[in-house]
């Protein structure tokens, strides 16, 4: 490891002395997560090999099944890691429909963990980057006591607010782990020499311009005017109302295009469409919003669903999904603008290709 680099270990040691009375639990746990991370990165290097080795046993000790998806298997991961540790009482994720509780052999602990093992899991069979996200909760008082209750899908549903740290692991050329605990947003990289990460992007900053932007352009035709109008105005470029030239990108994966905005800024849109059946958005808000917007707030930025910010959300079930925006504060705030002046603005054309597109009615 290079000379004056420090480990996460150390890292989240030195926050816990900061806090006097601190049990160091907090610590553990997220060091735990970390380590779960390592191995799902070693999981997912193997790509195909890993999605269809041999038979494993899965959860409650059903039968055992043979070419299991990747996404089912780095998910038995990190609960395997976790769950035994004393630090949690619960879990949640999205290849999990209920909550689950810590089984009663292991002892229970004051937090609940919430996450997507393999947040982009589509993106495997074409080698792009995936990743891990998790949101760490406090476990309510009564799930504590000595004749403590069965743990429940309402102790999940709190606001992105009472998140007390939320993070994202990203496997790519590089494995990297972003972490807040509500001070601000801290990157490391995993040394595979040692075995462990080591921080190598402290107080990361979300510049608050940008001329960059990520979307699925495919699905203009579903989009609401305020979206509409709002990508319309980017991709006029010079001559259009912004003034200037926009680039436009889609990775199909949120922790990948989270990271590209962490680092270089940018806006990423996941808005609300028309899309049949209807539904209110495609990102959960638990284990994907919620940590996101986290940790974009604690970098500088900015992240709404088009006109609520996202961390004051009353969840109203454990796989509930939303709508999306986050990243450099001033164009998050314009596209939130916009939302409150859906009418507003200049007509435009509903083609991406504007004036230059083959398929615009002729005429006009």
């Amino acid at each position: 490891m290079p000379e004056g680099l420090k480990t996460l270990t150390r890292y989240t040691i030195e926050e816990e002395h900061r806090h006097p009375g601190s049990s160091g639990e907090f610590s553990a746990l997220v060091n735990v997560v970390a380590t779960a991370t390592k191995i799902v990165a070693n999981q997912v290097t193997r790509g195909a090999i890993a999605g269809s080795l041999g038979t494993m046993s899965e959860p409650d000790n059903l039968p055992p099944t043979v070419h299991r998806r990747l996404d089912a298997i780095t998910n038995d991961i990190v609960v395997a890691e976790t769950q035994w540790t004393g630090h949690l009482s619960a879990l949640l994720s999205e290849q999990m429909p209920k909550v689950r509780a810590v089984p009663r052999t292991h002892r229970r602990g004051k937090y609940l963990l919430a996450f997507d093992a393999l947040d982009g899991s589509s993106n495997i069979d074409v080698n792009l980057p995936v990743g891990t996200i998790f949101s760490v909760l406090r476990a309510p008082e009564e799930l504590l006591a000595e004749d403590a209750r069965e743990p429940a899908p309402l102790d999940f549903l709190q606001p992105g607010t009472e998140q007390v740290c939320a993070g994202f692991t990203l496997y790519g050329p590089a494995t990297m782990l972003v972490l807040t605990t509500g001070d601000g947003v801290d990157g490391f990289t995993l040394d595979r020499e040692i075995g462990a990460f080591v921080l190598t992007h402290p107080r990361m900053r979300i510049p608050e311009d940008t001329s960059g932007f990520a979307i699925n352009a495919a699905n203009d035709r579903f989009w609401e005017r305020p979206v509409r109008r709002y990508v319309h105005e980017c991709l006029d470029g010079v001559n259009g109302p912004r003034g200037r030239y926009f680039n436009m990108r889609w990775v199909a994966s949120l922790v990948a295009d989270t990271f590209h905005i962490l680092t270089r800024g940018g806006v990423y849109l996941y808005p609300r469409d028309t899309r049949p059946p209807a539904r209110a958005g495609r990102v959960s808000l638990l284990y994907g919003a919620n940590p996101i917007a986290f940790i974009v707030e604690q970098a500088g930025g900015a992240a709404i669903t088009g006109s609520e910010r996202v961390l004051e959300l009353k969840p109203e079930d454990v796989h509930q999904r939303v709508p999306l925006i986050f990243g450099s504060r001033n164009e998050v705030e314009r596209i939130e603008r916009y939302h409150r002046e859906p009418d507003e603005g200049p007509s435009f054309d509903r083609s991406l290709f504007g004036t230059r597109s083959l398929f615009r009615p002729g005429g006009h």
